[in-house]
């Protein structure tokens, strides 16, 4: 027995097809190592060819492209380079898919789901229905979105969680990226403060605005009085600006609205607490 063990072990047809085969799967797995790095880089070139024609794609579509077939290429390959590894060790790959199949189809009854994800992510990229970079809220969760796959969509909120949600899931969506974004900002005023002077002063200053900021559409318009609350009248001023700039655009046109009016001397109106008391010497009368 342990005679026949040796033989075999130091059988020298053995020990070199073993590192012939281990040389061919090294080759495989740094074969497809590399195909991968210059199927990617060359990816990434013909979508930077296609920014200089005038057919090109919206960046966002662009990375969302990008990542779905990066996807399915890395997929596909590890498959292909699955197939020969298991071929150097004398499987029957034919064997294999044609027992894959039968497989498959007992399996699929419990993956319902997870097809679904899948035809629900090729919907959502062809449709359009948003792309890598655009705000959006699905389910209840609101942030930018990371990346689109065949199976989960990741979003970043503004907190830095990433939420990842089956694709299956996703039913609704509200996307605040496809069209310009309203920037609607309030200036409160004191009463005591004349109206026509403080609509004067916010006219002129979104002139000026305009002209600084390229995320504004058109120049932002003064509406007029907008409310007449407890202790201030509320003047609104709305601008259209490129999409998600609200935010930033809302708060410029504040800064700039404060400084301004302490420029002029307009007041910001303040909650006010009123008062009243009764005279002591009336009191006194009073009660004699």
């Amino acid at each position: 027995m342990w005679n026949s063990a040796y033989d075999y072990l130091s059988n020298r047809d053995l020990w070199g097809n073993i590192v012939k085969r281990g040389f061919t799967i090294l080759a495989i797995i740094i074969g497809t190592w590399i195909f991968l790095r210059i199927a990617k880089s060359a990816l990434a070139q013909i979508f930077a060819i296609r920014l200089k024609s005038p057919l090109r794609l919206s960046e966002r579509r662009e990375a969302t492209l990008i990542r779905l077939i990066e996807n399915i290429l890395t997929y596909v390959t590890y498959f292909i380079a699955l197939v020969m590894i298991l071929s150097e060790f004398d499987v029957d790959v034919r064997t294999l898919i044609a027992g894959a199949g039968v497989v498959g189809l007992a399996v699929g009854f419990g993956a319902q789901n997870l097809v679904r994800d899948v035809i629900t992510g090729f919907f959502i990229i062809f449709e359009k229905q948003f792309s890598v970079g655009d705000y959006v809220r699905i389910s209840g969760v609101e942030g930018f979105v990371e990346e689109i796959g065949l199976r989960v969509t990741k979003i970043k909120s503004w907190t830095g969680e990433l939420h990842i949600l089956p694709n299956g899931n996703i039913n609704q969506v509200t996307n605040y990226s496809i069209h310009n974004s309203i920037a609607v900002v309030d200036v409160n005023i004191a009463y005591e403060e004349r109206i026509p002077e403080a609509e004067k002063v916010i006219i002129h200053l979104l002139d000026e605005l305009y002209e600084q900021f390229d995320a504004m559409i058109v120049k932002p318009e003064y509406l007029g009085v907008q409310n007449l609350g407890p202790s201030e009248v509320v003047l609104r001023i709305i601008s259209e600006v490129q999409p998600m700039e609200h935010w930033v655009i809302g708060r410029e046109i504040r800064k700039a609205v404060k400084q301004r009016f302490d420029e002029i001397g307009i007041e910001i109106a303040l909650p006010r607490v009123v008062m009243y008391q009764r005279d002591e010497q009336s009191e006194v009368k009073e009660k004699a």
